[in-house]
């Protein structure tokens, strides 16, 4: 489905003032997008009957699910009521959206019921449901993601307040399952174009830059190679 233009640059509330800053949205977007487009070669890079390293991997692929289904929730029962609400003549966009979550719930739900068999048994059988979710999970990404950019992203600026941009932060965060909260940063980090640096310096407190630093990034790294199967893995989780 083609993109609408925004409203017309006489229109509110395009024209009114900054009401939060959502370049969240796009930081988030850049994990969405890394993780996603590695995903194949990490599932790849499986040998048939390696369940140690599919384990790995699987947990990773059910980590970006969970995070991408929490992402869309919050949009869900946040953003698009608040765009409704205050800018009306966005309704197409959000329209649009709505239809894009609902492709995209589709082949998230397939991963996810994908995930299990695979994880235990992994081969030839059991890896093309897996592939196959994560196809159209990145063929659904490639449109959602440039058309929310466009469309959402600069309306969100003017209509959604300091306080809800802080509830969709939140919300998010809370779906990070307990004991994987080093892998997420480190794959948020990782989707910076700098590395993220800047990422941590705006939304970081220094302790835990610190922390990260010294606990951390070591314990990332070492889930980055038993996700790539290199030497190193045994103490990744």
């Amino acid at each position: 489905m083609a993109a609408t233009p925004l409203p017309s640059s006489g229109e509110p509330p395009l024209d009114g003032p900054l009401t939060c800053d959502a370049s969240g949205m796009i930081d988030i977007h850049r994990l969405y997008r890394h993780s996603f487009g590695e995903a194949g070669g990490l599932v790849d890079g499986v040998k048939d009957g390696d369940s140690a390293h599919a384990d790995v991997v699987a947990s990773q692929l059910a980590l970006i699910s969970t995070s991408l289904h929490a992402h869309h929730e919050g949009e869900d029962l946040k953003l698009w009521p608040a765009i409704d609400e205050r800018a009306p003549s966005c309704a197409l966009h959000v329209e649009r959206m709505k239809a894009q979550h609902a492709q995209m719930l589709v082949h998230l739900t397939a991963l996810d019921a994908a995930l299990p068999t695979w994880r235990t048994a992994p081969g030839a059988a059991t890896v093309e449901p897996v592939r196959t979710a994560l196809a159209g999970i990145n063929a659904a990404l490639a449109e959602h993601l440039p058309d929310e950019e466009a469309n959402i992203v600069p309306v969100m600026e003017h209509v959604v307040t300091k306080d809800e941009e802080k509830w969709f932060a939140d919300h998010g965060r809370k779906s990070t399952p307990k004991g994987q909260q080093w892998n997420m940063l480190g794959a948020i980090l990782a989707a910076q174009p700098d590395g993220g640096d800047v990422w941590m310096k705006k939304n970081l407190p220094g302790p835990v830059v610190l922390l990260w630093r010294w606990v951390g990034r070591p314990r990332y790294l070492r889930y980055r190679a038993a996700l790539e199967g290199r030497p190193g893995a045994a103490s990744a989780r």
